[in-house]
Parts: structure tokens; sequence; C-alpha cells
């Protein structure tokens, strides 16, 4: 580990605390860097972040998020600041059982033998229904995990049976890429599917968060920063960008103070960035036009929302626990979550439910929580459910950008001394915590 910055470290500001902005932090410290984080929301965690209001949901998350196994770069940074895995998330098998028992679930065995043993014995499902989808997965392991840029998961599905594309592949596509199956990325999809079914011991494992996001990485990465020498603020909008004598860059802030900087790294969200780009002065020749093209690009891309309801689940005896703590949901037109965690068995009160709507139908709150309420009571009447109230409803409107084929994604480098991180910049992964990791430290490795 290198040492702490000294006065003579080149200064490098990076503008956005969710955790591509953390991890280009934690990056650049270890190249030598004098880092400054401004984060304009008065929390750290970007998309991924601890609520503080209103009441009812102060203290709970604004989503559910699920790491696998195959985060290897997430995990390192977990220890990296001192949160030990093992601890601070619950590690289960790849999982997708509905409440009334049927569904799919792999043992701990080692890839791809877990898979292929998670297939034949799904509840269930018919030997058509098995056989349907392993002769597809044996297609795509031929093919190296590799398809025509163009493809949909649909079109890479073609043979698999309907009950399977309902109860496996449909969940497994809007959890990881959250974008519907017609226009979801085959290539993006099956790089995920590489790395988890077929990846190392472990790889396919869920990672359930037993704390709030906050304190699973945020906020400890930003106390270790700090620990080291660098500066991390909060409520802190950046307001413009100007390109200094000798190619430096200096950020205005409130109340008119400025700071120089040798390089800058934007993990913001894409129309933040877009917004410092369009109004940056002091640029010259093509520079303009080039940052106003990656401006453009990244207005142009499409986003998908995911909705979370927070509700108190009873039984006559007292609160409901789910047999597992995550559980899939048969979902339709009126009844839109896929998935239900039990968030009393991660560390929140007894009985307390987190119903996930991926890609989000663009109805009133009122209308989805209702949705959801009624799909809850029916879909929860075999465990004995007896009340279900709502507590509130968190709406993130551009939790990710729609993974859809061929989609060309923003660059990291912009010009000289400028440049982009962020799950929705040019990367492997879909909108995923991993691949902002992955984005943070592919850029501060080219930094030079």
């Amino acid at each position: 580990m290198s040492e702490a910055p000294t006065q003579a470290a080149r200064p490098l500001a990076v503008i956005g605390g969710g955790w591509a902005g953390l991890a280009a932090a934690l990056a650049a410290h270890d190249q030598g860097w004098a880092v400054q984080l401004f984060e304009a929301a008065p929390q750290l965690g970007g998309r991924a972040r601890t609520l503080t209001g209103p009441a009812a949901l102060t203290g709970l998350d604004n989503g559910q998020h699920i790491l696998i196994g195959a985060y290897t770069q997430s995990l390192r940074l977990m220890r990296r600041v001192g949160v030990d895995p093992d601890q601070a998330l619950l590690r289960l098998p790849l999982t997708l059982r509905f409440p009334d028992g049927g569904g799919l679930q792999l043992p701990r065995w080692l890839a791809p033998l877990d898979a292929a043993a998670g297939i034949l014995g799904a509840r269930g499902w018919s030997w058509r229904d098995r056989f349907s989808l392993l002769a597809v997965t044996l297609r795509w392991q031929i093919a190296g995990f590799r398809c025509a840029p163009d493809a949909s998961v649909l079109a890479l599905c073609q043979g698999i049976r309907p009950r399977v594309m309902a109860e496996l592949i449909e969940p497994l596509c809007v959890s990881a890429l959250n974008t519907p199956v017609d226009q979801s990325s085959g290539e993006v999809f099956l790089r995920v599917l590489r790395d988890s079914l077929a990846g190392g011991p472990g790889a396919s494992h869920l990672l359930l968060p037993r704390t709030d996001l906050g304190a699973l990485w945020p906020e400890p990465a930003a106390h270790w920063l700090r620990n080291q020498g660098h500066g991390v603020q909060v409520g802190q909008r950046v307001q413009g960008l100007l390109r200094a004598p000798q190619g430096r860059w200096q950020l205005q802030l409130a109340a008119g103070e400025t700071a120089a900087f040798d390089q800058v790294i934007l993990a913001c969200p894409p129309g933040e960035a877009a917004r410092l780009l369009t109004q940056a002065s002091g640029l010259a020749g093509d520079e303009p036009a080039r940052l106003a093209d990656w401006a453009s690009q990244a207005r142009a891309l499409r986003f998908e929302a995911i909705t979370t309801v927070y509700a108190q689940a009873k039984v006559e005896a007292g609160p409901l626990r789910l047999p597992q703590p995550l559980l899939a949901l048969r979902c339709g037109p009126e009844a839109p979550a896929q998935f239900v965690f039990d968030r009393g068995q991660l560390g929140g009160p007894a009985g307390l439910l987190a119903f996930v709507l991926s890609a989000s139908p663009d109805l009133s709150r009122e209308a989805l929580t209702q949705q959801v309420l009624a799909q809850g009571r029916q879909a929860l009447a075999p465990l004995g459910l007896s009340d279900l109230q709502a507590l509130g409803t968190v709406i993130e409107k551009r939790a990710t950008f729609a993974c859809t084929p061929g989609l060309q994604r923003p660059a990291q480098r912009l010009i000289s001394g400028l440049w982009a991180c962020g799950d929705y910049v040019e990367g492997p992964y879909p909108a995923t915590l991993e691949g902002a990791v992955l984005s943070a430290q592919a850029v501060v490795a080219a930094l030079g």
C-alpha cells in the first residue's frame, strides 16, 4: 500500500461520490495522486445509497442491490477499507424460488456441475423444460458465451420453453440488465453469465447486503480516504469547469471558490457530466466540438426506472418470515414486482419486506404501490400472510441505462486531462456496482 500523498503529489479531482467515484479515488491513491472528491448530494453512494427521509424510510435504502461472487473487484475494495464481506453480505447459492416453492436453486457445487444440477432439479419444470434450457446453455458454452452485437436476449433464447423463460431467463435478465428480454443486449447478458455461471468457485453465488448501503462500502471508503490525507466533500456541487494555463483544470465551486487540478474524472451521472461539459470554458481547437459530441451521446442514453415498495407483513403469530431472504415473484401487467426481499433476515426489523420492480412501469407512485400490495397479498397468502401494509415507495426514475443491443456508450477519455467513469461509460458490464468499479479502475490506469 502506498503512503499518504505528499505536498508534491499531483492533484486529481473526482466529481461524484458514488461507487465509481470512490473506486477511482482509491485507485488514484495507489498511483500517488492527491485526490479531492466532490459529491453534490448530502450523502455518498450515488444510486446505491441510504435514505435520509421521509421519516418512515429513513435508514432504509433507495433500492435493493445484489452482488454476486464474480464481483471480485468490489469485494476486494470492501476488504481494502476494512469491511469484511463475509459479515456484511449474506452468501447464498444462485436461487430463484417462488413463494409456492417452485423454481430453481443451485447447489454449492463447482461450476458447471452446480448449474446442471440446479436445472435438472428445478421444481415445477417438466423434463422438456429442463432439457430446453440445457440445450441452449450448451450452445452458449460452445460459442464461448459470445454472440452478434445486435442480438437481443430474446433472440439468444430461441428454443427455451415459455415456463423457463418466465421463471428464470426473464428474472435473471431484468435483475442484471434492468431491461426487458426483447430489448436487452444478448452480448452483455452472456458476459454476465460467463463470469458467474461459468466462473470460479462461488462466482454465481448471490451476495445480499446485511447492512444499509451507506455502511456497506461508501462510508468506510470515504473514512479510509480521509485518513490517508485525501479530501472527500459532500454537499459540494461543482458549478463549472475551466481550462486553465499549462493544460490544468480549474473547478468552479460554490460561493466563487475555485480549485486547480492536473486531471479531472467525471464520476457523476451522465446528465450532470453533460451539463459540466457544455458549460466548460477556456477550450481550444476542436475541444468544444469533442465535448459536445460526448455530451450528446450521454444525453441520448435511455434510462430504466427501478421501484422499491417497502411494506410490513404479518401472520397471525407476528411478523412474517419468508422461507428465504429473497424470493422471485410471478409478474404480469398488474403484478409488476419481480422480487421480494425479507429485510428482517438481512439486518432489518422483522416482517419488513422490500418488493422490487426492475424496469418499472411508468405509473404513479400510488398506482404502483397498490398493484404491488395486491400482488404481495396474493403471492404470499400460501405463507399464512394476514396483513400487508405499505411503509413507503421509492422510485429511481433514472436507475440504470437501458442495456440494448449494439449500444454505443460514452468513452472514458474526453480530452487531455479530462476523463469519465461510471457504470454507463464504455465497458463490458451492464449498470452494476461492479461495472462502476471496473470503469473507475480502467480510467485511473490510463491516467499515466
